[in-house]
């Protein structure tokens, strides 16, 4: 890793340790860690076992969509690859974002696939991804709205992701729809602005800028191709399904280890919506997802602050530490093979 990226991920770090300090000065501390010390080490076992299987499941979901873009590569390196691109996520700043295109080049590496190709197949992952998410907070947000219509603490926040659930899927099917007329309006203006900002740049040619267009036409033909075949888009909707279902299992299960109890339904609506968090500006969004689960749990959960904390710090900071040395080890893994 370059010096300029360990800078940013230590800072980064730095962030998140701060937000954990504030979160844990107004709920206590103490307290917080004495919830973390009287937890049930069976019941978190299980936390651990589910967040290892959640993993596995998209790892299954990415072996699908690498499948339906003509990528071979067996289950088992699909599912390390998987874990190798949760480890890139984690320890680069700005969350999935800043993984990406580390991910897009291990599957390069590993596949001797085009690197466009690559980028479409992480990047669609992501975005089947997103699907289940809305589909969770959406029925979540449905429930308050209809059976707790006494959550008032939430306001406008169960429209408001009603709203996004709607307005999201919908701008996305259109885009894509429309997309070589989007392409064809926008084309002229980005080459302009394009050779404005490159021109002045020592050896960078307009050929340079062509290289670049005949790669993201690639990277739109790959999500074409994949779009194409919808067996295997449910199949690996399904898959990342199960994953939201795995995670949002494993939070409940963590208030269980803490002598605790939240509905499930609560943990499914929750845990899609904490991440938005993973935008935080750290590496893997931690400290931001954290922040969003908290202020959700505490308004929809009776449970103390101090359990909130712990039980939040358990299943996402515990989840960030496990899925970070699987991943790592599952990197050195793939590119030993190499």
């Amino acid at each position: 890793m370059a010096r300029e990226d360990l800078l940013a991920t230590a800072v980064g770090l730095a962030v998140a340790a701060a937000v954990f300090a504030v979160m844990f000065w107004i709920v206590d501390a103490g307290a917080v860690f004495a919830e973390m010390r009287g937890a049930d080490l069976g019941l978190i076992a299980v936390v651990a076992v589910l967040v290892l299987l959640w993993n596995f499941s998209w790892g299954v979901a990415l072996w699908i969509v690498l499948g339906g873009l003509d990528v071979s590569v067996p289950l088992y390196k699909a599912a390390l690859i998987h874990a190798a691109a949760a480890f890139a996520n984690h320890v680069t700043p700005f969350g999935q974002a800043g993984g990406e295109p580390v991910t897009a080049l291990l599957i390069t590496r590993t596949t001797d696939t085009d690197y466009e190709v690559s980028l479409a197949s992480i990047a669609s992952l992501d975005a089947i991804n997103v699907v289940p998410s809305l589909v969770f907070a959406a029925f979540g947000a449905l429930y308050f709205l209809t059976v707790e219509t006494g959550s008032s603490e939430l306001g406008l926040l169960p429209i408001a992701v009603l709203g996004a659930a709607i307005l999201l899927p919908t701008a996305s099917i259109l885009t894509w729809r429309y997309r070589r007329r989007i392409g064809g309006v926008v084309r002229a203006p980005a080459r302009t602005v394009a050779d404005r900002i490159v021109g002045p740049i020592p050896r960078v040619t307009a050929s340079h800028l062509d290289g670049v267009g005949q790669r993201v036409t690639g990277f739109v033909a790959a999500i074409e191709r994949l779009a194409g075949n919808r067996r295997r888009l449910g199949a690996a909707l399904a898959f990342s399904a199960l994953g939201w279902v795995l995670q949002s299992v494993a939070l409940w299960t963590t208030f269980l280890a803490l002598d605790a109890h939240v509905p499930l339904y609560v943990a499914l609506f929750v845990v899609p919506l904490g991440r938005v968090g993973s935008a935080f500006p750290t590496p893997g969004g931690l400290g931001g997802t954290e922040a969003i689960n908290v202020a959700l749990l505490a308004v929809l959960t009776t449970a103390g602050g101090a359990t909130i904390a712990a039980a939040v710090t358990i299943h996402s900071v515990g989840g960030y530490l496990l899925t970070t040395a699987v991943g790592g080890a599952a990197a050195s893994a793939v590119l030993v093979r190499e």
